[in-house]
């Protein structure tokens, strides 16, 4: 999330009552989450297992529960007791929850030609282009970005918030929500079918690109980047922070496991499952997915066991 406008050290480390270590004018630009950082951003660690991460990352601030660690050069450290708690004061600060007072919020701007049908919600400062269809009872909440000549399909949602908890079970409700301050970026030409999520970023966007084509009843987690033209079929669901690349279809109920790529151009056939990175160009089939010819090789072994067990037992006991 970028802020209005950049703010200082010393006013981050006053709005979340915090020690500060190192320039108190240095400027923070936003606040994100670790995969997504850059420079000017601000970034919190609570755990010492990505203490590492944070302090060699792009970020400039880091909020920290550890007065031990070593400052690194250029950066600011933010030390308090909760980072957690105080990542949310500042997304509630900067984006804070507020009620519809209309279907339409006054700050929507919509293209020439775009057809807004009855029952669409469209939340804050939402961007809508040119040559559209809304189709009714569609969602699009806060922040959301939409092209040129998209159309988007009945009862679906777009910009939801991302399923991504903060996990303490030493307490009694194990699971804390990280707000969601992020955004649902859709390219021109893109369509969306009936009943579609698409969840907004943790802190940055859900990206989807040029072209790319949706169908019905599909599931698209936070910060995932698909590229341009894609192709998914019916009941297709994608984890969190995952790259789709150019080109790539995947038919129907394809399961796409979080923070992984699948390249350029490649094909996974209906019902398979992906845990991990598969290269472009290839199509894949089954679970784990692996390149189809070999995955149906596999399977023809797989129904001669019982014959093969029948031929050794009849061997060890002639």
């Amino acid at each position: 999330m970028e802020f209005p406008q950049p703010v200082s050290a010393k006013w981050i480390a006053e709005l979340i009552n915090a020690e500060l270590n190192g320039d108190a004018d240095l400027k923070a630009s936003g606040i994100n989450e670790l995969h997504k950082v850059k420079t000017g951003d601000i970034v919190f660690v609570d755990h010492p297992k990505y203490y590492d991460n944070c302090l060699s990352s792009l970020a400039s601030h880091i909020i920290i529960n550890d007065k031990t660690v070593k400052k690194p050069e250029g950066k600011v450290l933010l030390y308090t007791a909760e980072p957690f708690e105080a990542y949310l004061k500042i997304v509630q600060h900067f984006r804070p929850f507020t009620a519809a007072a209309a279907m339409i919020d006054p700050s929507a701007v919509i293209g020439v030609n775009t057809i807004i049908s009855p029952g669409v919600f469209i939340g804050k400062n939402v961007i809508i282009g040119d040559d559209c269809l809304i189709y009714p009872n569609t969602t699009i909440s806060d922040y959301t970005q939409i092209g040129n000549r998209v159309v988007i399909q009945s009862g679906t949602v777009i910009g939801s918030d991302a399923f991504y908890y903060n996990t303490r079970k030493t307490e009694p409700t194990w699971y804390r929500k990280m707000q969601s301050c992020g955004q649902v970026i859709i390219e021109d030409d893109v369509e969306i079918g009936a009943n579609c999520t698409i969840d907004r970023g943790v802190t940055d966007a859900t990206r989807i690109g040029q072209g790319t084509k949706i169908d019905n009843l599909v599931h698209i987690g936070h910060d995932t980047e698909v590229g341009r033209n894609c192709l998914f079929a019916a009941q297709v669901g994608i984890a969190g922070a995952t790259k789709i690349e150019d080109g790539v279809t995947l038919w129907g109920q394809v399961g796409v496991s979080k923070t992984l790529t699948i390249g350029q151009n490649a094909t996974v056939l209906a019902q398979s499952g992906v845990p991990s990175s598969l290269k472009g160009g290839k199509t894949y089939f089954g679970y784990p997915a692996e390149e189809a010819g070999y995955k149906r090789r596999e399977l023809v072994w797989v129904k001669r066991i019982p014959e093969l067990w029948k031929k050794v037992f009849q061997e060890e006991n002639k």
